[in-house]
C-alpha cells in the first residue's frame, strides 16, 4: 500500500513539474450517464485517470487546473487581480478515521501561479502556515483575511515575495476553536453592500471596512459552508440537506431586535413541496455515505436518492460559458461526487429555483474519491471546482458504525494529502485573459461595466479599499446613465463604499426602471431617513406603493431607519395593506424595537371591521408575540388591557390572544414557511429497528468520544422560540377576568396565565411550585449555558426548538424532565429518534459537565425539573458502561426506577 502511494505522488511530481504537460481533453462520456457499480476497492487515481471519470452535458468540459503536489486538501478558492489562485489547505481534516490531531497548526494558505500561461498552474508558494483549521480566506488590495476560529486575521505581504510577514488581528468572536469543524464560521464574501458576510453556524457578525480599519458588526447565523451573491446583493447559502436558501432582504436587518420570534425573509428556503429540489442523482452506487443503511436513503439502484452533503453554493456570473448558464445557482455534493446546476427565476411574487435538468445533474464523477467543496467565479469567464480528493469526507465525530465499515473494507482511509482543481469550459467559448500591471482608478471604473461579475465586485471593492473620492464624478454619471442596471447598482454602491453618495442619484435610483436598482437605491436612502422633512424620506414613503414584491419587502426593512413617528407610522400603514405577507411583517417587526405596542394599537384603533381583516389580523398576532416575547412589563400589562377590553372585536382578541400564545405557549405562528418533504427512494422501513431502520443495525455511532466536537453558537433560521415564564411586577388583572369566563377565550387565558409570574402569586397546585435553585446549582445552570452554546446549539437550536431536520425540539419534551437518569443515558450513548440519530455527546464530557448541561436545559425556556446532580450522572455512567447503542424511546421508559 506504500509503495503504491508513493509511486503514484512520484508520477504526479512529475505532472506538476512539468505544468501538466501530458494533459488531454478528457473523452466525452453518456450523459445523463448510465448508473455505474461502486468500486470494491476504490483506489485514488491520478489526474488523468480522474478527468475520464467525469460526465457533463454536451458542449461542456472539464480541465485539470492543479493536482497534488502543487496543491493538497483544498477547500476554497480566492483570485487576486493578476490571476493569481489563492487556496486553503485543510491537510488537518480526517488524516485517519478518528479524526486524529485535527487541531495541530499544519493548516495553509497557499498561492498558486500560471507561469507559462498555458491554463495550469505550475508554481507554488506558501503565503501562510501554521494555521490551525482556517476556513475563509479573501484577497484584499490590503492584504488577505484568513479565518481561522475564533479569530481573523489580516496578513501582508510587504515585500513581494507572496509570503505573509505581518499578521493583524481584525476580530475574535469568529466560531469557536472547539467547534466543529463541519459547522463552524467559514467564508468572508465582501458583498455588493461593502460587507465581509460569513456562513456557518456560529458566523453571527459582518465585517465593514471604514477609514482604513475593519468595523465589527452585528447579524445571525446562517447556513453551513460557504456565502453567493446574485448581481442584486441577494445572499445565498445552505445546508446538508437543503441546498438552496437566499436572503430576500439582508439578514442584519433581523439582528436589530432581539424580541422576533421569526425571520421570514432572511435565509428563505427555496424548494418545491415535494421535495423535487433536494434530489441528487449520482453516476455510480454511493454505499459510502453515512446513512446508507436506513431505508428511503438510497434508491432501489443504491444511488444517494437526496443531499446529505450540499455545500459551496455560487451564482454563475462569469461571460465565458454559454449564456443560459449566467445567473444559475451551482452547489457542490462532495457526498455524491457531483456539482448540481439550478435555475433561478421570479414568479412575480419571488423567487423560485428548480434543478436544471430532468434526472440528472450537471456535472457527476465515478470516482468515489472526487470530493467537490468549493465552487468560485474566476477572473477568466469560467467556473472553478475545489477537489479535496479524499475517501472519507465525513468528520469523525458523525462517523457510523455502517460508514465505518465502508470505510475500512473498501480502503478509503488512505491516502490523503491529494487535493484538484479543475475548471469548467465550453467549445463555444475562449476563456479571458487577465489585464496586466496594478489597475488604475479609471480602469477600475470601467470594469463595472464588464459582462465578468468578477470583474463588477473586485472593480468595487478594489475602488473602495483604496478610498479614492476622485472617481465619484465617473461613479455618478454610471449610476445615472449606465445601459445596464447592473452597472448602475454597483456604481451606486461604490459611491456608498466611497461615503461620496448624493440624495440626488439615491433619489434617481428610486425611480429606477429596474426594481433591482430601486430596492438598492431603498437601502442607500437609510443614512437621510433620521432627518425629519429631509426630501428622500418623502421619495421613499412613496414607494410604499411600488408594485413589485421585492421592492414591498425591502421598503418593510428601509423603514426601520425613520424617526419614531414616521416609524410608527409607515409600519402601521405598510402592515394594514400587507399583513399577510409573513416577509413583510417581520422585515417591519425587525425595524420597531420597543415600538411594536404604538404600531398595535394605531391598528386596533383604525379597524374595527367586524368580519374581520386578514392582514391586520396576521400582523397582530406577530405584534402580540413580539411584545410578549420582549418581556416589558409596562407594555405586555398594556396588551392585556387591549385585549380584555370590552370594545374588542372577537377577531382582535382571538389575534391577540394568539401572539401571546405564540411566545408563551409555543404556538404555531401564522406565515410559516411550508414544509419541504423529503424525497425518498420510495421504501418503507418495516421497523426501527429492523436492518435499514433507524434504530438498526450499522447506526451506532463509531467513535462516540469525538461527538463532544459538535457544534457552536448560532440562531436556526425559521427557528420559534418560546420565552421562559415571563416575570410581571403586578398581577394582570384583565387577563384573569379572561379566564375566569367559561368559554373558549378563558380557557385560552388561563393556559396564559401559567405562564407569568408575578409578586405574591399563588401556584394552583403545589406539586407546580417550582424548586428555586441554591447558589450551587445556580453557578452549575450557568456552566451548563456554555456547554450547551459549545456542544448542543447547532442541533437544538439556541431556544431549544430544534433545528429542521437536523435536531429536535427540547422543549417541550417529555425526556427532557423526566428522571434524571434518563436524559443522563442520552447524554452518554446517543438517541434513535423520529428526527435523527442523537449523538453520545456526553461520551467526552466529565460529569459535572454533563450535569451542568441538563441542569441548564432543564431550568431554560420556562422549564421547571430538578436540577441534575454530578454524583447521579456518575451512578449512571458507571451502570451502563457497557452500553454501545443509541438508546431508543421504548428502551428508555422500560428503565425501572
Amino acid at each position: 500500500m506504500t509503495r503504491t502511494i508513493r509511486s503514484v505522488a512520484l508520477a504526479l511530481v512529475g505532472m506538476v513539474v512539468t505544468g501538466y504537460a501530458s494533459q488531454t481533453p478528457a473523452p466525452h462520456r453518456p450523459w445523463p450517464p448510465v448508473v455505474q457499480p461502486v468500486a470494491v476497492p476504490s483506489p485514488a487515481l491520478a489526474p488523468a485517470d480522474a478527468l475520464r471519470t467525469f460526465a457533463l452535458p454536451p458542449g461542456f468540459r472539464i480541465e485539470l487546473v492543479a493536482a497534488e503536489p502543487l496543491v493538497q486538501d483544498p477547500i476554497l478558492m480566492d483570485w487576486d487581480p493578476a490571476g493569481r489562485l489563492w487556496v486553503v489547505e485543510l491537510p488537518g481534516y480526517m488524516r485517519d478515521i478518528t479524526a486524529k490531531g485535527e487541531l495541530d497548526p499544519v493548516g495553509r494558505v497557499v498561492v498558486l501561479e500560471d507561469v507559462d500561461g498555458d491554463g495550469t498552474m505550475d508554481r507554488r508558494t506558501v503565503f501562510a502556515d501554521r494555521l490551525i483549521q482556517p476556513r475563509a480566506l479573501t484577497v484584499l488590495d490590503r492584504g488577505v483575511l484568513v479565518g481561522e476560529s475564533p479569530d481573523i486575521w489580516l496578513l501582508r505581504d510587504t515585500n513581494g515575495d507572496l509570503r505573509a510577514d505581518t499578521k493583524e488581528r481584525v476580530t475574535g468572536g469568529f466560531g469557536r476553536r472547539e467547534a466543529n469543524v463541519e459547522i463552524n464560521a467559514n467564508s468572508l464574501h465582501w458583498s455588493l453592500d461593502n460587507r465581509l458576510h460569513a456562513a456557518g453556524l456560529a458566523a453571527d457578525l459582518s465585517l465593514r471596512l471604514r477609514n482604513g480599519a475593519f468595523a465589527v458588526q452585528p447579524s445571525l447565523s446562517r447556513g453551513q459552508w460557504g456565502v453567493a451573491e446574485d448581481d442584486a446583493g441577494r445572499l445565498f447559502r445552505n445546508h446538508n440537506e437543503s441546498p438552496l436558501h437566499v436572503d430576500l432582504v439582508p439578514t442584519p436587518y433581523y439582528a436589530r431586535n432581539p424580541n422576533l420570534l421569526r425571520t421570514r425573509g432572511s435565509h428563505e428556503r427555496l424548494g418545491d413541496p415535494d421535495g423535487s429540489l433536494t434530489t441528487v442523482w449520482p453516476a455510480h452506487q454511493t454505499p459510502g455515505t453515512n446513512r446508507a443503511y436506513q431505508y428511503g436513503i438510497l434508491r432501489s439502484d443504491r444511488t444517494l436518492a437526496r443531499y446529505t452533503a450540499a455545500c459551496a453554493p455560487v451564482i454563475f456570473v462569469g461571460d465565458r460559458l454559454p449564456g443560459d448558464l449566467y445567473g444559475n445557482a451551482f452547489v457542490a455534493e462532495p457526498a455524491a461526487n457531483l456539482v448540481s446546476r439550478f435555475v433561478l427565476s421570479d414568479d412575480g411574487t419571488t423567487l423560485r429555483a428548480a434543478k436544471a435538468y430532468t434526472n440528472a445533474e450537471f456535472l457527476t464523477s465515478t470516482d468515489e474519491r472526487f470530493r467537490p467543496v468549493h465552487l468560485a467565479n474566476a477572473p477568466d469567464g469560467t467556473l472553478y471546482i475545489a477537489d479535496m480528493y479524499r475517501g472519507v469526507i465525513q468528520h469523525g465525530a458523525y462517523v457510523t458504525e455502517y460508514l465505518r465499515g465502508q470505510i475500512l473494507s473498501r480502503q478509503l482511509e488512505q491516502p490523503t494529502a491529494f487535493g484538484r482543481i479543475y475548471r469548467i469550459v465550453h467549445d463555444g467559448t475562449a476563456r479571458a485573459k487577465a489585464p496586466a500591471g496594478v489597475l488604475s482608478t479609471s480602469q477600475l471604473v470601467g470594469l463595472l461595466s464588464h459582462g465578468n461579475g468578477w470583474w463588477r465586485q473586485t472593480a468595487q471593492r478594489t475602488l473602495v479599499e483604496r478610498g479614492d473620492r476622485s472617481a465619484a464624478p465617473a461613479l455618478a454619471a454610471l449610476a445615472a446613465t449606465a445601459p445596464d442596471w447592473r452597472t448602475r447598482v454597483r456604481a451606486l454602491w461604490t459611491l456608498e463604499g466611497l461615503d461620496a453618495l448624493d440624495p440626488a442619484s439615491v433619489l434617481r435610483a428610486l425611480s429606477d426602471p429596474s426594481r433591482d436598482v430601486r430596492v438598492s437605491a431603498l437601502r442607500l436612502s437609510e443614512r437621510w431617513l433620521g432627518e425629519p422633512g429631509h426630501v428622500v424620506q418623502a421619495a421613499v414613503l412613496k414607494t410604499a406603493d411600488d408594485g413589485d414584491w421585492a421592492v414591498r419587502q425591502q421598503y418593510a426593512a428601509t423603514i426601520g431607519a425613520l424617526s419614531s413617528d414616521a416609524r410608527v407610522g409607515a409600519a402601521a400603514a405598510l402592515l394594514t395593506r400587507l399583513g399577510s405577507d409573513p416577509i413583510v411583517v417581520d422585515a417591519a417587526l425587525s425595524g420597531l424595537g420597543g415600538e411594536e405596542a404604538a404600531v398595535l394599537e394605531r391598528l386596533l384603533a383604525a379597524q374595527a371591521e367586524a368580519g374581520g381583516n386578514p392582514p391586520v389580523e396576521a400582523a397582530l398576532t406577530m405584534l402580540a408575540a413580539t411584545i410578549v416575547r420582549g418581556g416589558a412589563d409596562e407594555a405586555v400589562q398594556r396588551l392585556f388591557v387591549a385585549m380584555a377590553s370590552p370594545a374588542r372585536l372577537p377577531w382582535q382578541r382571538a389575534a391577540l390572544l394568539g401572539g401571546a400564545e405564540i411566545a408563551l405557549l409555543g404556538a404555531e405562528m401564522p406565515g410559516l414557511q411550508p414544509e419541504v418533504r423529503r424525497a425518498t427512494a420510495g421504501q418503507d422501513a418495516p421497523c426501527p429497528t429492523c436492518p435499514g431502520g433507524r434504530g438498526g443495525p450499522g447506526g451506532g455511532y463509531a467513535f462516540p468520544a469525538a461527538q463532544a466536537a459538535a457544534a457552536a453558537a448560532g440562531r436556526a433560521p425559521g427557528a420559534r422560540a418560546v420565552a421562559a415564564a415571563v416575570a410581571l411586577g403586578r398581577e394582570p388583572v384583565p387577563l384573569s377576568t379572561l379566564a375566569a369566563q367559561q368559554d373558549e377565550t378563558g380557557t385560552r387565558a388561563a393556559k396564559l396565565l401559567t405562564r407569568l409570574t408575578w409578586p405574591g402569586k399563588a401556584s394552583a397546585n403545589s406539586q407546580d411550585t417550582v424548586v428555586p435553585l441554591t447558589p450551587e446549582q445556580q453557578r452549575q445552570f450557568e456552566a451548563g449555558r456554555e456547554v450547551y452554546t459549545n456542544i448542543c446549539v447547532a442541533c437544538h437550536g439556541p431556544d431549544g426548538q430544534g433545528v429542521g431536520a437536523i435536531g429536535a425540539p427540547l422543549v417541550g419534551s417529555t425526556l427532557v424532565p423526566a428522571r434524571a437518569e434518563l436524559p443522563i443515558r442520552i447524554l452518554l450513548h446517543g438517541k434513535e429518534g423520529e428526527v435523527g440519530l442523537m449523538p453520545p455527546v456526553g461520551g467526552s464530557l466529565s460529569d459535572e459537565q454533563i450535569a451542568a448541561a441538563l441542569t441548564y436545559i432543564r431550568r431554560e425556556w420556562g422549564g421547571t425539573a430538578t436540577a441534575v446532580d454530578p454524583a447521579t450522572v456518575t451512578t449512571v455512567r458507571t451502570a451502563s458502561a457497557g452500553r454501545t447503542k443509541p438508546w431508543t424511546r421504548e428502551e428508555l421508559l422500560a428503565i425501572p426506577e
